[in-house]
């Protein structure tokens, strides 16, 4: 026998599901095009946008932390950029790295450092600095402040125009559609989103009729089975509450595991009558033999 597997790439589309580090993981709903999307103020569009609704009920502030962080990261790699394109002297530059590294937790020397060295280490920081937050040790909250402020000082005239709130967490975003800015500042940043093994190509599924389980005579699950769709006890209110009682009574019945109602249905579709002639469950029956298994005889009678 002989195995060939074939390596193709797939692009992301609606429907496929993404996660961050801390739980929050969703399903894409909608890819837009790039000049549609949300835009700061200086022209840079976002990348994702996620709904906030996912953070109270979940309670996984972590991944907040992290957009502030990561934008603080990419602030000072900004920075950075910027004194060594206008070409800034040794001593400023070793000042700014002095403030990030010995502002808190471990103290770096950097007095040993040649002004050689100062410059390649803030070269190899243009593009984000690099914060590690141990487990159970993390970055604190005023530790996040401290490099939000770092990265984006109040007189700087390139703050000023991205319109940070006073706290330097959430700025002015613009509607990439009609170019209005949006009613009150959101929260903007960086952090990693994976994709993950759960694609909606793999998950597309169909089925009218198909294989029935031998003892319940309900629809097989999954599509590896060529199974139905459960309709579980949620799916069951949401009818009871539209009262959409016909609809229900086929799902539990004619579309589940009433086996001479399926045949009755067939007959009644091939005679064009518009009636449904449900009958007994068979997981009625088992639920009988269940019951009759603990010593307990139950008949029914017809009246």
């Amino acid at each position: 026998m002989v195995k060939v597997f074939i390596a193709i790439k797939r692009r992301l589309q609606a429907g496929d599901k993404m996660a961050g580090r801390h739980g929050n993981k969703g399903v894409v709903s909608r890819i837009l095009p790039v000049e549609d999307m949300p835009y700061m103020a200086d022209g840079r569009p976002v990348d994702i946008v996620l709904n906030p609704l996912g953070v109270p009920s979940r309670m996984n502030i972590g991944q907040i932390l992290e957009v502030h962080l990561g934008w603080a990261a990419k602030g000072i790699g900004e920075r950075i950029d910027r004194m060594l394109k206008e070409q800034r002297k040794a001593g400023e530059l070793r000042e700014f790295l002095n403030k990030l590294y010995n502002g808190s937790g471990k103290k770096e020397d950097l007095d040993s450092l040649t002004d050689e060295e100062i410059i390649e280490l803030a070269s190899n920081l243009r593009k984000g600095a690099s914060f590690a937050s141990p487990v159970f040790d993390g970055a604190k909250e005023s530790e996040i402040r401290e490099m939000l402020n770092l990265a984006y000082p109040s007189d700087d005239p390139e703050v000023e125009k991205l319109g940070f709130n006073d706290s330097k967490t959430q700025i002015t975003l613009y509607d990439g559609r009609s170019g209005e800015p949006f009613d009150r500042k959101v929260t903007v940043g960086v952090m990693h989103y994976l994709k993950l093994h759960h694609l909606v190509d793999e998950k597309m599924h169909a089925r009218s009729t198909g294989p029935y389980s031998l003892v319940t005579q309900q629809p097989l699950g999954g599509k590896a089975q060529f199974g139905g769709q459960r309709f579980g006890e949620m799916e069951v209110w949401a009818l009871e509450a539209y009262g959409a009682a016909y609809t229900l009574q086929e799902m539990l019945t004619v579309k589940s595991d009433d086996v001479n109602g399926r045949t009755k249905m067939y007959e009644n579709i091939v005679k064009g009558e518009h009636k449904i002639d449900a009958g007994m469950p068979e997981s009625f029956n088992v639920l009988v033999k269940e019951i009759r298994s603990l010593g307990l005889d139950i008949d029914l009678e017809r009246y």
